[in-house]
């Protein structure tokens, strides 16, 4: 299986959107770089709170997802995440 998500920082500010074929250590690896203040986007933003995930059973379609929802607006997003988690709670998985 293959993963797009999205994640947020505690304030829920920023948002970003990422692919991969291991959610749960991906989401490890986002939190470490956070704490350990990288200079990534998701470092230097402490972006590691999952609000929303997709499943794909080809990596092609999960990166074609991906792309998809980068080009979207904010408010697109915040739609679709509200459509899944309406109160935009931090998932644990």
């Amino acid at each position: 299986m293959y993963f797009t998500y999205i994640l947020t920082n505690f304030s829920k500010t920023v948002l970003y959107i990422g692919v991969t074929n291991n959610l749960a250590r991906r989401l490890a690896e986002h939190k470490e770089d956070a704490f350990n203040r990288k200079k990534s986007f998701c470092g230097r933003y402490k972006v590691f709170y999952l609000l929303y995930f997709e499943e794909f059973q080809w990596i092609q379609e999960a990166i074609s997802r991906e792309k998809e929802l980068k080009n979207w607006r904010r408010e697109k997003k915040e739609r679709l995440i509200s459509s899944q988690n309406p109160n935009w709670d931090f998932l644990d998985i």
